[in-house]
């Protein structure tokens, strides 16, 4: 009986562990969420390091994940209510970036959403009737 509480108050103890976030962790986690949602201004900008000149710039809403593997930023701007447009920019020994925020994101550290994309939740469905299912208009 004793080691079933103790396994109890150890594994109490690790979900209070995993549990504690700082707010600033989840202020960060919320932040980026909301950039790789497009719903933050970025400015991205490529720069070479040995000669301190700028290569490139990118402004909008951009998401970006860094692909370590392949030495190169991937870089999806949204440019209109669903265009997209992917860029990829190579990183080498001299060539580094940064990105600066350009809009305060509203990042809460107590809110937090879950998107539903429809077209992953609702299957693609062939619908088949026969015309005695379908309604006469009145």
């Amino acid at each position: 009986m004793k080691k079933i509480a103790i396994v109890l108050l150890i594994v109490m103890a690790l979900f209070t562990l995993v549990g504690c976030n700082s707010a600033a962790t989840t202020a960060s986690y919320n932040t980026s969420q909301a950039a790789d949602n497009f719903e933050v201004n970025r400015r991205l900008v490529m720069f070479n390091g040995i000669t301190d000149k700028y290569l490139l710039v990118v402004e909008g809403r951009l998401s970006i994940t860094a692909d370590a593997a392949d030495k190169q930023l991937e870089v999806i701007v949204k440019t209109g209510p669903n265009e997209y447009k992917k860029h990829f920019l190579g990183l080498s020994d001299n060539v580094s970036y940064f990105v600066e925020q350009l809009d305060a994101s509203p990042a809460s550290e107590y809110h937090y959403r879950v998107f539903f994309r429809p077209q992953q939740v609702v299957p693609d469905v062939d619908l088949q009737v026969s015309p005695t299912d379908i309604p006469k208009n009145q």
